[in-house]
This record gives C-alpha cells, sequence and structure tokens, in this order.
C-alpha cells in the first residue's frame, strides 16, 4: 500500500510529572516558614479570608472575561501539565519531503496529502498551497489564519494573568476589611486577634495566590501557545518555499532555524524515491 508523506502520527498525551511534584514547593516553603518561625499552620487558615481574596478575584475575572472563556482557561490549565513534544525535526522533514516530490511533480502531486493532515491548520494551509494559490496571496491568507490562532492559543494564559493581578488587591481590601474589624472592637481586646488575623491573612493569600499559583500557570500555557506558534511558522515558511518553487536544498536552509536535527536533504529524498504518489488516502 502506497504511503503518505503527511500520515499522521498519533500523539500521546503524558503528563509532566516533574513539574506536578514541583508546583506546590512555593506553597510549601511559605509553610514551612511559618513553623520554623514557632508559628502555627493553622494561623494560615482563615475561611474569611480565602473568601474574600478567591472569590472576590473570580468575580472580578467573570466580570472581564465570559464564562465559558474562563471555562475554557480553566480546561487549558489541565493541558498546560502535559510534557511538551517537540516535533519539529519530523514537520520540518515532512515539509522538505513535499517540497522534494512537488519540485519533480509540481504541487498537485500533494493534493491527496491534505486528508490525512490531523492539524487543522496544517490541513488548511496545505489545501490553500495546492488549489494554486499564488505566493503572495498564501502568505496573506495563511498569516491571518496564523494570528487569530496564535490569539485563541494565548487566551487562557491572559484570563489567569488578569486574575493574578486582581488578587493581590482582593488581598489588600481583606487587609482593609479586618482592620476596620479591629477598630470597631477596639474596646473588647479579645476579640481583635480575629480581625488583625483575617488582615495579614488576607494579603498572604492575595499575593501567594498570583505568584504562586495563577502566574505561574499563566506563564506555561503561554510556553505552550509559543510552540504552537512557532510550529505554525514552520508550516507557514515550508509551504511558502513550496509555492515559490525554491530548490528542496533552500527549503531546508529556511528550515534549519526551526530544527536541531534535520536530516540531510540527501537522505529525505531517499525516502521520498521509495514512495510511490498516493492514489487515494492511505490504510
Amino acid at each position: 500500500m502506497a504511503r503518505s508523506l503527511a500520515q499522521p502520527r498519533r500523539r500521546s498525551r503524558r503528563l509532566d510529572v516533574a513539574a506536578i511534584l514541583l508546583a506546590p514547593v512555593g506553597v510549601l516553603v511559605v509553610v514551612l516558614s511559618q513553623f520554623f518561625d514557632g508559628g502555627r499552620g493553622t494561623a494560615l487558615l482563615q475561611g474569611s479570608a480565602a473568601l474574600i481574596v478567591l472569590g472576590g478575584t473570580l468575580g472580578a475575572v467573570l466580570l472581564t472575561y465570559a464564562p465559558s472563556a474562563v471555562l475554557a482557561a480553566c480546561r487549558a490549565a489541565v493541558t498546560a501539565f502535559e510534557r511538551p513534544e517537540n516535533d519539529a525535526d519530523t514537520l520540518a522533514s515532512m515539509l522538505v519531503a513535499m517540497s522534494i516530490r512537488a519540485h519533480r511533480r509540481g504541487v498537485l502531486a500533494l493534493e491527496n496529502e491534505a486528508d490525512t493532515i490531523d492539524d487543522p491548520f496544517f490541513r488548511e494551509a496545505l489545501t490553500l498551497a495546492v488549489d494554486g494559490t499564488s505566493p503572495e496571496l498564501f502568505r496573506d491568507l495563511i498569516g491571518v489564519e496564523k494570528s487569530a490562532r496564535d490569539a485563541d492559543d494565548e487566551a487562557p494564559a491572559r484570563v489567569f494573568e488578569s486574575a493574578a493581578g486582581y488578587a493581590p488587591t482582593m488581598g489588600i481590601l481583606g487587609a482593609v476589611l479586618g482592620l476596620m474589624r479591629v477598630m470597631q472592637h477596639l474596646g473588647s481586646p479579645a476579640s481583635l486577634g480575629d480581625g488583625i488575623a483575617v488582615a495579614f491573612v488576607a494579603t498572604v493569600y492575595g499575593v501567594g495566590a498570583a505568584n504562586l499559583v495563577l502566574l505561574p500557570i499563566a506563564g506555561r500555557l503561554r510556553e505552550s501557545a509559543a510552540r504552537a506558534s512557532r510550529r505554525r511558522e514552520v508550516i507557514v515558511h515550508g509551504l511558502d518555499g513550496i509555492l515559490r518553487r525554491l530548490h528542496p536544498r533552500l527549503v531546508a536552509r529556511r528550515l534549519q532555524v526551526f530544527s536541531e536535527n534535520l536530516p540531510a536533504v540527501e537522505e529525505i529524498a531517499t525516502r521520498v524515491a521509495r514512495m510511490p504518489l498516493v492514489a487515494g488516502r492511505p490504510s
């Protein structure tokens, strides 16, 4: 059975166990420092402070973004702890192989490859190239598509960054409310402790949630979005070179910037020579 240059490779999602184990390290350090100073861990447990900070932050985020965007960001946060898969070398090799085939038999020789690609952006870009689009129009159309997808990938990170901006402010609000409670009970020294605890613990919750939870998750989401954007950049440069009828060596030269272990063009050409044209979708 004929093989396809773009036959999809099933991606197995694997969790980044190291990142998951290291995630609570910052919180653990804060709690241990409380013990080392002779304090009690339970002093950091204040329900009213947590309600002010977490509830206030959630409310502010829901006012800023639609609930569907917040839910999508939470789902994306789960996938942020999957082990990143760098397939730049495989993708670059695939594009060089396509360039070799198109150089020998024309771009239409890649027509059946689009049906075998799982990546929607890659599939649409290849279909656009096979349809005979000029290189200038291709860069224009696919550039708009890439920008839109990049913005969608960065949206979850923006949600968590907004939450990280609101959380410390909510902590200050909780501190002010706690101090107001203290001022109202100056005549009852026994009740001052609870108000002071809420005041300071709310600040800890706000600053801690922002810097130990929300911003790290936003950072991982931005890294994931950057990897996806870089992958699309490889696709755009590769297909643009094919449309411009550049020699496969020049296409490979373009893609070497993104790939650390791109095989030699001769090696890829040897593999392509053993692959007959795809008559239909491979089994």
